[in-house]
């Protein structure tokens, strides 16, 4: 079988473990039960080789024999191919996962992500813009809170789709942002409770801690 590198940082800061994207892909990988091996570059000094596979200087990407892939949306679905418990092959079903793929991070981080920023450094809520993030990410969580409260999961079955609804949702939660939002809190914690997603969280939890 092909040898699949999921290369991330050496090191991080305190405040991200936990929420760094290789947990993306370290999920699906338990998940699939899909040998990998981690690799690590640098958090200080990102070189010329980092960048020619992350343009970005960013983290993680997917080493998959000759194939180098980056943005973990993108992993995911390689990764899918691989394993029907996180792409199903059904053409309904699998076309439900990968919409579902991309409103999560198209339609609900893109609202989520600038609004966790602001906490993240700490802004109040009377910081210019911050309003119209509130609203932003109140609006997009009723419609995910309407829709999650009739299914167990987003494709019917499990699948890659819930790996980063759940992932986007994980970080509004770290604010109390779902408190209001029952059915996404419960989606979260049902799919937060998987042990693969247990086993990839403390994975990446030991990975920086050892470099501390």
């Amino acid at each position: 079988m092909t040898d699949l590198v999921l290369t991330t940082f050496d090191w991080v800061p305190e405040l991200p473990r936990g929420y760094v994207r290789d947990l993306r892909v370290r999920w699906a990988l338990e998940e699939a039960a899909l040998p990998y091996r981690v690799a690590s570059v640098p958090f200080r000094n990102r070189g010329a080789e980092h960048f020619r596979h992350q343009p970005f200087g960013q983290v993680p990407w997917l080493t998959d024999g000759d194939l180098s892939i980056f943005e973990t949306g993108a992993i995911l679905l390689h990764l899918g191919e691989r394993s029907e418990g996180l792409l199903p092959s059904a053409p309904e079903a699998r076309s439900a996962a990968i919409q579902w793929l991309f409103a999560a991070l198209n339609s609900v981080e893109m609202a989520t992500l600038p609004w966790a920023l602001f906490l993240f450094a700490g802004d109040s809520a009377e910081t210019p813009g911050r309003k119209h993030l509130d609203s932003f990410v109140e609006a997009r969580l009723r419609h995910m809170d309407g829709l999650l409260a009739g299914r167990e999961w987003l494709a019917g079955s499990f699948s890659v789709a819930d790996i980063l609804m759940a992932d986007v949702l994980r970080l509004v939660d770290r604010f109390d942002g779902l408190t209001p939002f029952a059915a996404c809190r419960d989606y979260m914690a049902r799919a937060t409770a998987r042990p693969a997603f247990v086993k990839a969280h403390a994975d990446q939890l030991a990975h920086f801690a050892a470099a501390d």
